[in-house]
């Protein structure tokens, strides 16, 4: 009887160091996973407009589609690669997100020159719509797992320098899967709400048993296409930012630091011009600089990427 007595308090205080580590892992990963902010905001923003033009009955398959997708870039791609990376080769680190913050910043500033470029983006447009349903689908919905992949990348790089550095392996990848599950699911989980919400409104406007409620369906319905064009300005400008953004940090990270000390330098001088939300104002300042260095780059970018692929399709002829 003593034996067993002793075997069930061995089991009770490995169940209880087990929880306490589940506790940490849990802790750790919601505290990193709030420094991400920014990239969420961003991946958030940038999602809807991949549903937008398709079927109601096909929105959600769609954002299940890049959710599993982005699922298997975090957990499956890119948690070990930043595991691997920060133990063999964490110089590697920064230019590998430098190159996602100019794919991002391209493809921003080509969505910009297609509205500058009417004759160009009627082009583009046309071809899109020569494709079947099917295809047509599977080709946004792998042009929002590439994105999401780059996103992804500066969120799990964002989580992984959080982790202190003293854990282990082991505690590191765990914190960075449990973070990985919460923001996908709280990103996509969002993404559902707002293309759906249409549907929500013309429920509302057409069953609602009041008046009020009728009006608040209608005006749902009337809302939701104006939300989903600026949500579609908002995510190709968070590309540009964003892919702005990294590209300056990588910079100052291999030694570059002037285009960071110019921005932060405008920033500050901007911030200290007002009284009141300087805070508010030398973010925003931030923000516009770091776009003008995407968009830069990226207007830089879109005749060099198209004499490519026009030079590969004449080989592939």
């Amino acid at each position: 009887m003593s034996g067993l007595i002793a075997l069930l308090d061995d089991v009770a205080a490995i169940a209880k160091v087990a929880s306490a580590s589940v506790d940490d892992v849990v802790g750790q990963a919601v505290k990193a996973s709030s420094k991400t902010a920014g990239a969420v905001i961003d991946d958030a923003a940038v999602s809807p407009k991949y549903v937008h033009g398709f079927k109601p009955e096909r929105e959600l398959p769609i954002v299940w589609k890049i959710t599993k997708g982005s699922l298997f870039n975090k957990l499956v791609i890119l948690l070990p690669a930043a595991l691997l990376l920060s133990i063999f080769a964490p110089w590697l680190i920064s230019p590998l997100l430098m190159l996602g913050g100019a794919y991002l910043a391209f493809e921003g500033s080509e969505k910009v020159w297609h509205v500058i470029s009417p004759s160009h983006h009627d082009q583009a447009t046309a071809i899109e719509e020569k494709a079947a349903g099917k295809d047509m689908e599977d080709s946004k919905v792998s042009g929002a797992i590439k994105t999401d992949f780059i996103l992804s990348a500066e969120i799990m790089t964002i989580v992984l320098s959080a982790v202190p550095a003293e854990e282990t392996i082991v505690m590191k990848a765990a914190i960075l899967a449990v973070a990985a599950l919460i923001i996908t699911v709280g990103v996509y989980g969002v993404v559902a709400l707002i293309v759906k919400a249409d549907d929500l409104g013309l429920a509302m406007a057409n069953k609602g048993s009041l008046g009020l409620t009728r009006s608040v369906g209608r005006f749902i319905v009337r809302a939701m296409p104006v939300l989903m064009d600026v949500l579609i300005v908002v995510g190709t400008a968070a590309m540009i930012w964003v892919g702005g953004s990294i590209l300056v940090h990588g910079m100052h990270e291999l030694g570059y630091h002037l285009p960071q000390e110019i921005i932060e330098h405008a920033a500050d001088s901007a911030a200290h011009m007002v009284s009141q939300f300087q805070g508010a104002v030398e973010w925003t300042v931030t923000a516009l600089l770091d776009g003008v260095v995407g968009l830069t780059v990226g207007a830089i970018l879109i005749p060099v990427v198209t004499g490519v692929m026009g030079l590969l399709g004449k080989k592939a002829h």
